[in-house]
């Protein structure tokens, strides 16, 4: 049995790798280099250049670029009107931000289960933590994959609620055909380095509803407008603007929509090859009887944002710490994704308890992300796939 790293055995990589990792290229340098000899570096035509590409992917009528895709949360939550007395629900895997906006203005946010095979939110969760104070739900595509749009529109309908999609792991992928983007009430978006494209950091939202896309814009700009409709007062000129209402200043700057704009004609690609990569970790790990591959729904053509690798919990004889050390020595460095949201201690502090959420907390104590990005090499993928036989090989 070949020694592992971690006890003093060769490493199956020289070089260490990370779960994740941005991709620019000539193309993208350019265009930054572009903005800064330009007159605008924010405020500027990048920013609906960006937005109208971002139309053209999603199939969504509007677009509205923002700082970061925490922002976008926030942005979306704000135009849902969502206040004191309001429950929204949402997944507990993902990132705090997801639930966090929630609390941003004033609601309460409801944690429904996971799917135990899919990871994305279950359905039947959700009916069952709906009340007569359910005012939306915040659904995360997370990994990349769609989640069960089918039965959560639905719902959406049935309860009068208002639907956000989080789809920051989701740019490129498809449900049913149609482009993430496209079919919730408002969907956001974050191009942070490790995602499939990146401005640095930023965000988005699209909606297909005129009225929420006008407020989208004023609440990214201190609610602000220029538009005398919108305006309570008659204009004074044309250097005349008018507050609102109160918003926020979550705008993207030229440099960093240059960026985004840039990333994006090369989504085909970055798609194609995660989903390569998907197919060949799928492949070696299928018939490991300790790992548990994570299961896709017909309805999602899915761009992944993670690869997950999932212990299973009977028949695993590693912890995932142990998993986790030992890929590290072997030169793999992997994460996790994600501590319940409400594990958190400012949640504990909230009053959330262990125990809400029994599939997610399975998840999450059996769970690594393996590297996943477009610039991995065959030989990459390889050496991930070894150090992981080789660690289960040795604990066996």
């Amino acid at each position: 049995m070949e020694q592992l790293a971690i006890f003093g055995g060769k490493p199956v990589r020289e070089t260490a790798i990370g779960y994740g990792r941005q991709f620019i290229d000539n193309a993208d340098i350019q265009a930054v280099v572009d903005v800064l000899k330009s007159p605008w570096l924010t405020c500027g035509p990048q920013i609906p250049a960006l937005e109208q590409k971002l139309c053209e992917i999603t199939g969504a009528k509007y677009a509205v670029a923002v700082s970061n895709g925490t922002a976008a949360l926030h942005l979306a939550a704000m135009a849902a009107n969502i206040g004191p007395g309001d429950e929204v629900i949402v997944s507990p895997i993902t990132f705090a931000a997801s639930a966090n906006c929630v609390l941003y203005c004033g609601g309460t946010p409801v944690f429904a289960d996971i799917d135990p095979e899919t990871y994305n939110i279950d359905p039947a969760s959700i009916r069952s933590k709906i009340t007569d104070k359910t005012k939306a739900m915040v659904i995360v595509d997370y990994t990349g994959q769609a989640a069960d749009y089918d039965e959560i529109e639905k719902i959406a309908r049935e309860y009068n609620l208002i639907l956000i999609e989080d789809a920051a792991h989701a740019i490129g992928t498809k449900h049913n055909g149609r482009g993430v983007g496209s079919y919730a009430d408002m969907t956001t978006f974050s191009f942070h380095p490790v995602k499939t494209v990146t401005a640095g950091e930023g965000g988005a939202i699209t909606t297909n509803d005129e009225k929420i896309y006008r407020q989208l814009l004023r609440l990214r700009a201190h609610g602000i407008t220029r538009n005398q409709d919108e305006m309570a007062n008659e204009s004074h000129g044309p250097w005349y603007n008018e507050q609102v209402e109160l918003g926020y200043n979550y705008r993207l700057t030229d440099i960093q929509a240059a960026l985004a704009s840039s990333q994006l004609d090369k989504l085909p690609a970055f798609v194609a090859r995660r989903k390569e990569i998907v197919a060949k970790y799928d492949e070696a790990f299928a018939d490991i009887p300790e790992l548990i591959v994570q299961k896709e729904i017909a309805a999602s053509d899915t761009a992944r944002h993670l690869y997950i690798l999932n212990l299973h919990p009977e028949k695993a004889k590693c912890t995932r710490r142990q998993m986790y050390d030992a890929l590290y020595a072997e030169n793999v460095c992997t994460q996790v994704h994600y501590l319940p949201v409400y594990w958190h201690s400012h949640y504990e502090k909230l009053g959330y308890q262990k125990g809400l959420c029994p599939n997610a907390e399975s998840l999450y104590e059996h769970e690594l992300s393996l590297p996943l990005f477009y610039a991995m090499t065959d030989e990459d993928v390889e050496s991930v796939i070894a150090a992981v036989k080789k660690v289960l090989d040795f604990y066996r």
